[in-house]
């Protein structure tokens, strides 16, 4: 019972902090093009980090598909960090505020591969 509470909670947690960056990422925000245009990645990237960060949340909702959305939240956040402690900076536009969701997501995606880790060879023979 409290790791199927523990297991949603780290879903759901992880799922938001990905979809609620979807409306700057798809609208073009000034502070998303801004971010994006440093990385070097704009417009290409920030929208394909839209699809696949909307991708994985969904992946990560579904029971099913909880292990492939938390390899690909892991991934993406590890990009994410990546590029805020080689370009960005962890305080970029003035807070640490993307650094600190992009931590927690890693850190949630981490715990829920941990957790299921009985299905990677299950993961591993999937066909795409």
């Amino acid at each position: 019972m409290v790791k199927t509470i523990l297991v949603w909670l780290l879903r759901i947690l992880a799922a938001v902090i990905l979809l609620q960056t979807l409306y700057f990422k798809f609208t073009a925000a000034p502070e998303s093009v801004a971010l994006f245009t440093k990385i070097g990645m704009e417009p290409w990237g920030r929208i394909g980090t839209g699809v696949a960060e909307l991708i994985a949340s969904i992946l990560l909702l579904v029971p099913r598909t909880t292990l492939l959305g938390a390899v690909m939240g892991l991934g993406l956040m590890a990009g994410a960090l990546f590029f805020h402690f080689t370009i960005l900076g962890i305080n970029f536009g003035g807070d640490a505020l993307l650094f600190t969701y992009a931590a927690i997501t890693f850190c949630c995606c981490l715990v829920l591969i941990v957790i299921h880790r009985k299905d990677i060879p299950q993961l591993l023979k999937l066909k795409f």
